[in-house]
């Protein structure tokens, strides 16, 4: 079976209206999972506990989107290493 993480975490916005945080330091890093499902179940959890202040939002990050290790790296990899 592949494993495709993800990332939840969440904030405190400066405007309920954009996706900029108020203060980075203080974002919740709620956890990382192994598929969807459960990082979804982690997400409406968090969500539903702050569901009182309309400047906080979660978010879950598909972190199997970020890297393909079957592509070629750019030039731009290429200079990290």
């Amino acid at each position: 079976m592949t494993q495709r993480l993800h990332l939840v975490f969440g904030g405190e916005l400066i405007d309920p209206s954009k996706n900029a945080f108020k203060d980075v330091d203080a974002i919740d890093i709620v956890g990382m999972f192994p598929d969807y499902e459960t990082a979804y179940n982690a997400w409406k959890a968090a969500a539903q506990r702050t569901v009182d202040n309309a400047h906080m939002r979660y978010y879950i990050a598909h972190i199997h989107r970020l890297r393909d290790e079957e592509a070629a790296a750019s030039a731009t990899e290429e200079l990290g290493n």
